[in-house]
């Protein structure tokens, strides 16, 4: 039933541009600045003197790397916009952003090679209950008509795509539109708003038919709506856009707009649309779950680390006032005093006065304060309203820096890194003793040190991660070490018999004694154990050895000469001259690997699969995706490496993998010996 409030809201609105890659969402939010008179003149990202994508990273690649932040106002509202990334590897950007905003701006084209980037999108959307508009961008450029458009996209959509404008077209061009809400035809005018015109008899035809498929699609959300349907009776022009705000408020359908950013055509309506269906501030704070409080209460959208100014939080205003000097706490505790508000325009931050619920602004050093979490001005913590989870890194790089003075500014500038962007995951791996940066693909990874290096000034060294192989043994033996050194004064004596044998895989190392007669003392026991332990750390073939056991069954001390060292040297002498008599195995790290792909991928992926060395435990249907896919798999780690470049080129760019050690294998061979060979060459 249509009941409820469905009025227009008036205050201050956050508003996110989202969709796939090269949609053009820097250049829409470029034209609603023009149009808006925020900015004298609409740049283009090819001139690179854009509002957005301002940062050198994105200029030099000329894509959004990071979400780009503007305000504006039109017919006296408040609009924040943010424009987030469109490709995958920097997707998580905006999962944090669309916790605190009250309507999405999905920007699509006529691509079919783009519908399994849409449906990532739309179900983020609608996992998390936002409403949404589509604005079908570049009506200019396409050849394919709206209606074979809207039947392509909606199946990326899981709620109905309600067209509300159809193109005119004039010698296979688009020349404007009729919108279907306010039945009445308009004309494009480049870079400014469009004119009404009277429509023709044939646009009159395919309006009607058009509208009649829309009301449809609203009426089985509204039963008086669908009664006067029945009835022919032409339902009020009032009644329809109650309707339309209601049903997109309630996240049911998703309205289509079509357009054209780069000449700034159909930005006028898209602004209306978004000016009468946007949620306020109070709605987003209950899907939120926050309450109404005269306290202050932030959501921080992003974490900013500026060259001079220092740490900057944007964020969204969800309840009472915000100014200089609030202290805020977090869920672990105090974050910080505000040290100034700032309104955020791109790359720039200028000082504002306090901001009122509603408003996004940046809010400076709140040293404590992390992306995606809720902060109050109340003393107690406050209910955090999302829980953020990056998805799982799919490549890395080791990282070190070139000059050995830059240690500790590298370390700083990583942990920045990571607070901008909690998709990029920093590793100390133990085995190899290397410092990883991991990310969300190649591009990703790249951007990231191009900042370190612009952003902090430190020169970087990059090499593809060592994989940790280790090695065990197939072979028992008993073996004497022994260690005498005579020199002036006490000498140094020890004598060990050690008995060397494999333990089963995972089983780990054990050390066990079986000594009688007092042949050697008791005392010297933990000291032999640790030479037998270092020695572990790089075994015969260079790599630490696993699963073996070693029993000390014999030896014989001197009472003045002998030592802890004497022992833990003898057990190292052992070691060295049995361990190659135990016929050492190099053993390779396998990892359990869950690939989410398109079905129709999957075939492609199975070949990927298998070429890599890998075992396919079997595929499914991924639970919740329309169409897609998981497979499973057992690959080595060392196969790993660049999947995630060749599974996005089977898959749109929409692939992806979550990877976990599950155990060790045998390696031999040729690919043993190169393993061997790079290992030597790196110690050397």
């Amino acid at each position: 039933m249509s009941d409820g409030n469905s009025a227009r809201v008036e205050g201050p609105r956050c508003i996110a541009l989202v969709g796939p890659f090269a949609s053009g969402k820097t250049t829409l939010l470029e034209a609603i600045l023009a149009r808006t008179d925020a900015i004298n003149r609409q740049g283009t990202i090819a001139e690179k003197n854009t509002v957005g994508d301002a940062s050198p990273e994105a200029r030099a690649h000329q894509m959004s790397v990071e979400a780009n932040i503007a305000e504006t106002d039109f017919m006296g509202d408040q609009f924040t916009f943010i424009d987030c990334p469109g490709s995958i590897e920097f997707g998580f950007e905006a999962a944090p952003i669309l916790a605190g905003v009250d309507l999405a701006v999905v920007v699509a084209e006529a691509d079919d090679k783009k519908i399994p980037a849409l449906q990532v999108i739309l179900k983020g959307l609608e996992d998390r209950g936002i409403p949404r508009i589509l604005f079908l961008n570049k009506i200019d450029k396409t050849e394919v008509s709206v209606r074979q458009t809207l039947e392509m996209l909606q199946s990326a959509s899981s709620v109905p795509l309600v067209l509300r404008h159809i193109p005119i077209r004039q010698n296979d061009v688009v020349t404007g539109f009729i919108d279907l809400a306010l039945e009445r035809a308009f004309v494009y005018r480049e870079h400014a708003a469009s004119e009404l015109i009277d429509m023709t008899d044939a646009d009159r035809a395919r309006e009607a038919e058009a509208r009649y498929t829309m009301l449809e699609t609203l009426a089985d959300y509204d039963d008086g709506l669908m009664e006067q349907l029945l009835e022919d009776i032409q339902p009020d022009q009032d009644q329809i856009f109650q309707d339309l705000a209601k049903e997109t408020r309630e996240g049911v359908i998703c309205p289509v707009l079509i357009g054209s950013a780069e000449g700034a055509n159909g930005i006028g309506r898209l602004l209306k649309a978004i000016r009468h269906e946007a949620l306020a501030i109070d709605d987003t704070r209950a899907r939120l779950g926050v309450a109404a409080s005269d306290d202050g209460a932030v959501q921080v959208l992003k974490t900013l680390h500026t060259t001079h100014g220092g740490k900057l939080s944007i964020v969204r205003v969800l309840s009472g006032t915000v100014g200089d000097g609030a202290e805020f706490t977090g869920p672990d505790g105090p974050v910080g005093r505000v040290s100034g508000v700032f309104r955020i325009a791109g790359q720039q931050a200028t000082k504002r006065n306090a901001a009122v619920a509603g408003e996004t602004v940046g809010l400076g050093k709140l040293d404590d304060a992390q992306t995606g979490t809720t902060l109050s001005t109340a003393k107690e913590a406050p209910p955090q309203v999302v829980t953020l989870t990056p998805p799982e890194p799919v490549l890395g790089t080791a990282v070190s820096s070139a000059e050995r003075r830059d240690d500790v500014k590298l370390s700083s500038a990583l942990t920045k890194a990571v607070e901008e962007d909690p998709s990029l995951r920093v590793t100390h791996v133990q085995d190899t003793g290397e410092t990883v940066l991991e990310g969300q693909g190649e591009m990703h990874l790249r951007v990231a040190l191009e900042r370190l290096t612009g952003k902090y000034g430190i020169s970087v060294d990059t090499h593809d991660p060592r994989i940790p192989y280790k090695e065990t043994i197939r072979a028992s033996t008993t073996v004497r070490g022994r260690h005498k050194k005579q020199s002036g004064g006490h000498g140094q004596f020890g004598d060990v018999v050690l008995e060397i044998a494999p333990r089963p895989r995972g089983a780990g190392f054990a050390f066990d004694e079986k000594i009688s007669g007092g042949s050697v003392p008791r005392n010297y026991f933990s000291a032999i154990e640790a030479g037998i332990v270092e020695y572990l750390d790089r075994g015969p073939l260079g790599f630490p050895v696993v699963d073996v056991a070693v029993t000390l069954t014999d030896g014989s001390y001197h009472s003045v000469d002998s030592s802890d060292q004497a022992f833990r040297t003898a057990a190292q002498v052992g070691m060295r001259e049995g361990m190659p008599l135990c016929k050492p195995v190099l053993l390779e790290p396998i990892l359990k690997v869950e690939i989410a792909v398109p079905s129709e991928a999957t075939p492609r992926v199975n070949g990927i699969v298998s070429q890599r060395r890998g075992q396919i435990l079997g595929f499914d249907a991924r639970p919740g995706w329309q169409g897609w896919d998981v497979v499973e798999a057992m690959i080595p780690q060392s196969e790993i490496r660049d999947l995630i470049i060749e599974l996005r080129s089977a898959t749109a760019g929409v692939g992806t993998f979550e990877a976990h050690f599950d155990h060790l294998a045998d390696l031999s061979g040729k690919l043993a010996d190169q393993a061997i060979e790079r290992a030597s060459a790196q110690a050397a």
